[in-house]
């Protein structure tokens, strides 16, 4: 099973920049984008079923903001557009799809670049986000989240570690709150298979020219709990993929 994770900026943009064409040449089972700055109204057939895939969209209250969708070829045995705390879903970060063997997560993280009434919103965010999924893991749920997190938490996962510690994305704080997470249950996909290898980002700053040059951060991962660890079978960032800012990511799974 092949899932993959893209922060597309915008779907309409990325579909004139070759997002069909991914999609067909990839031909993923389960394909997750965040920030689609769209309601499905908004949008054609091709955009909508890629492929002819089944598509669950979360859209945010306001128009063009954020915005969650997962196409699969297969349909989930249960779909939710949220996780039930208002100002988060309002804002359309949740897209979850319950399958045979896990529950999958869609999210896009929120970033809190923006002052300090959006950096709090996202650090209760991610502690409320944490608090639900260690309640599920301690249920006996096995869970895959993946997304935009907005957050690196190694040196090697941005291009000036020093510098960018007091910028949002990279604080101590997000840090220490991503470190927490995989304590609750879950292993870094990507790390798992590349534990020491650098200079692998997956967003590079439009405004800073960033991409050419390899200045970029990795925000975007893919994590699963313990029971699903042993079925992993490849992690990779597909970082020659244009079209966005940010860059597609995928695991491959093994059959149960």
């Amino acid at each position: 099973m092949k899932i993959v994770s893209w922060n597309v900026n915008g779907i309409r943009a990325a579909s004139k920049k070759g997002f069909t064409e991914f999609v067909e040449a990839l031909d993923p089972d389960i394909l997750c984008i965040q920030e689609t700055k769209a309601h499905p109204d908004q949008l054609d057939e091709t955009q909508l079923h890629p492929s002819g895939r089944k598509s669950y969209f979360s859209s945010a209250l306001r128009k063009g903001y954020s915005g969650t969708a997962t196409f699969v070829k297969e349909e989930p045995l249960g779909v939710s557009h949220g996780i039930g705390i208002r100002k988060f879903d309002d804002e359309g970060r949740f897209v979850v799809t319950r399958h045979k063997d896990f529950l999958l997560y869609n999210v896009y993280f929120p970033n809190g670049s923006n002052g300090q009434e959006r950096h709090d919103f996202k650090q209760e965010f991610l502690k409320r986000f944490t608090k639900l999924l260690k309640k599920q893991i301690d249920m006996g749920e096995q869970i895959i989240v993946l997304g935009d997190y907005n957050v690196a938490y190694l040196e090697i996962d941005v291009y000036d570690p020093k510098r960018l510690s007091k910028v949002s994305g990279f604080l101590p704080e997000e840090r220490e709150w991503f470190q927490s997470f995989l304590d609750v249950g879950f292993t870094d996909s990507f790390r798992h298979f590349h534990p020491d290898k650098p200079e692998q980002f997956s967003w590079w700053s439009y405004r800073e020219g960033a991409r050419p040059m390899n200045r970029g951060w990795r925000i975007d991962h893919i994590c699963v709990t313990e029971g699903l660890v042993d079925r992993l079978q490849s992690a990779q960032i597909l970082a020659e993929q244009g079209g966005s800012d940010h860059c597609p990511v995928l695991i491959e799974l093994k059959d149960s």
